[in-house]
């Protein structure tokens, strides 16, 4: 494409169509809207808005509204445009360690289906990769939707991952750490497949749906085997120089003075194995008043605190969400509140995760649902989205 200038009309054109289609796409359910709504909407003279609304049109990606109602002033009814959300899907995906979850969704984001199958924690990344394409293909064919109208995939994995969906670290997985994810994917898509961190997925995901909506300098913790966190600086995800932002589950790597293994564990030696099962037994323990098992409980969620209260302290956030195993116990919330409050000068609110197991895939879905919008109201791109 060649530069473009102020006065480049080509480019007047994009801006006009994306503002339009802003409009018109507005929240997960816009409604039909005539020529003079959308004029009133853009500050788009009637004509300006016409050429662009038959433009859009011819995209596919408006459609006019047939069961519009009448225009009382002139006795016949007026023309009604409505974005087409059934233009195309988005795809959110999230491989955990024991399962695989795919939501599928129009183009407003909405989701209109769902679907999540078991995987052994021992899987090697083939076999894990091939469930998420079986996941996948059952999805779609349940849907009765065709694999090309996927127009972006999210993915939400464990692990430290790069630009470009290469996992640079991922112990949580057999055989993870150096996996291409991004590329190994797109092989099974014709479409742009973004690969995210699951804790800055689940991040996203409360910022748009869940505990932190109102809020946009946020710390959400996945609180699992491994803790993570994932951070939002402004409402923008802040993935670091490497994209390793909030691995706090690494501090006792540094030095710190108990593994995981001996944190959780109800005897003398280190839990094992040390796996998500292993783990809830733990928790139901303690919850049944058993004396290890309630010291070991309270061992990770006072290794949990400090670790977030030296994130929270760095970053500053306004808001700090709890998620994986941790959502489930009312205890973290309390010693946690406390410990901000003795080291910071306005500690932020605490809360639970309210989308629970359900952060990781729908933040990867909103991850596609980014790139649509990139797509969509680039001026420097065209309004389609083929």
């Amino acid at each position: 494409m060649g530069r473009l200038t102020g006065g480049d009309p080509s480019l007047l054109r994009r801006i006009n169509s994306s503002v339009v289609l802003r409009a018109l796409r507005g929240t997960d359910e816009p409604p039909p809207l005539t020529l003079a709504d959308l004029a009133r909407a853009t500050g788009l003279s009637r004509p300006t808005v016409e050429g662009v609304v038959e433009g859009l049109v011819d995209t596919g990606l408006v459609a006019e509204d047939l069961g519009g109602g009448g225009d009382a002033r002139r006795g016949r009814p007026a023309r009604r445009f409505r974005f087409c959300a059934e233009a195309g899907h988005l795809l959110g995906v999230e491989i955990g360690p024991h399962r695989v979850t795919a939501l599928l969704a129009d183009l407003t984001g909405r989701t209109t289906r769902a679907l999540s199958r078991t995987v052994a924690e021992s899987a090697a990344a083939d076999e894990r990769l091939n469930r998420v394409r079986t996941v996948v293909a059952e999805l779609l064919r349940r849907a009765g939707v065709p694999r090309d109208s996927l127009r972006a995939v999210g993915v939400g994995s464990p692990g430290i991952v790069e630009g470009d969906g290469t996992v640079r670290l991922g112990t949580a997985l057999p055989g993870w750490t150096g996996l291409p994810l991004g590329d190994r994917l797109r092989r099974s898509f014709r479409c742009p497949v973004l690969v995210e961190n699951d804790a800055n997925a689940a991040a996203l995901a409360e910022h748009w749906k869940g505990a932190a909506r109102a809020s946009d300098d946020v710390v959400f913790v996945l609180a699992g085997l491994s803790p993570g966190a994932g951070s939002l600086i402004g409402g923008r995800l802040h993935r670091g120089f490497g994209g390793a932002a909030g691995e706090i589950g690494a501090l006792h790597l540094l030095g710190r003075e108990a593994t995981p293994e001996r944190l959780l564990s109800t005897t003398a030696e280190p839990l094992h194995p040390l796996d998500e099962e292993a783990v809830a037994e733990v928790f139901e323990l303690a919850r049944t008043g058993d004396p290890g098992a309630r010291e070991a409980v309270g061992r990770f969620i006072r290794r949990l605190v400090h670790d977030v209260a030296a994130l929270v302290l760095a970053l500053d956030p306004e808001l700090v969400v709890i998620g994986g195993w941790a959502s489930g116990l009312d205890g973290v919330l309390a010693p946690l509140r406390g410990e901000l409050e003795r080291y910071c000068l306005r500690p932020p609110r605490v809360a639970l995760s309210e989308l629970g197991e359900a952060a990781v895939a729908t933040g990867a879905l909103r991850l596609a649902a980014d790139h649509l919008e990139e797509q969509l109201f680039a001026v420097e791109g065209t309004s389609g989205v083929g």
